[in-house]
């Protein structure tokens, strides 16, 4: 089973998702939109909420790709299948699947808010699915609460912007919370 990458038209990815999963059942496996979990401020209160994390993007994992780029001129929708070059259509690599393996939750492929601490110049992340994977991160926002990751996908390097909650920030021994 292999992950492929269709570009759709950027607020219309859960309708299309939709439509692949109706018309294209019988040779996609899985269809999805992976979402982030952040929070944000609403009336002075910081309120868990859940945004697409590759924006204009669906996954597909399947085995029959050839007859997915054959039928998807039918799905009435923009989509345009990532990895195409010659006569081969290529998946995700292994450490990109890893990746998105890793950090996603399974069932809902949602990658959820982790929560950390700041020792020093060191980030440790103290639960959730950036948790062993501090390494990833490049950037962190404390006032929007979000950290951001290099990451390489689709053929390049992206940034992406997930949910990341310091809850606590240490200087050479003093601590700020």
């Amino acid at each position: 089973m292999s992950l492929y990458v269709i570009q759709v038209t950027g607020g219309k990815e859960n309708r299309v998702r939709d439509l692949i999963n109706k018309l294209l059942s019988d040779v996609v496996d899985e269809c999805f939109v992976p979402r982030r979990e952040v929070l944000h401020k609403v009336e002075g209160q910081w309120v868990s909420v859940q945004e697409l994390l590759f924006p204009g993007y669906l996954f597909i994992s399947t085995t029959q790709i050839q007859q997915v780029f054959e039928r998807l001129a039918r799905v009435p929708a923009f989509t345009r299948l990532l990895g195409k070059s010659d006569e081969k259509i290529i998946p995700l690599s292994p450490d990109e699947v890893a990746w998105l393996t890793a950090l996603l939750e399974p069932v809902s492929k949602v990658l959820e808010m982790s929560v950390g601490v700041i020792e020093g110049e060191k980030v440790m992340v103290t639960e959730g699915p950036l948790k062993g994977h501090e390494g990833l991160i490049s950037k962190i926002n404390r006032n929007k609460r979000v950290a951001y990751l290099d990451m390489h996908m689709f053929g390049r390097t992206k940034t992406i912007k997930v949910g990341l909650e310091i809850v606590r920030k240490s200087t050479g021994g003093q601590s700020e919370s």
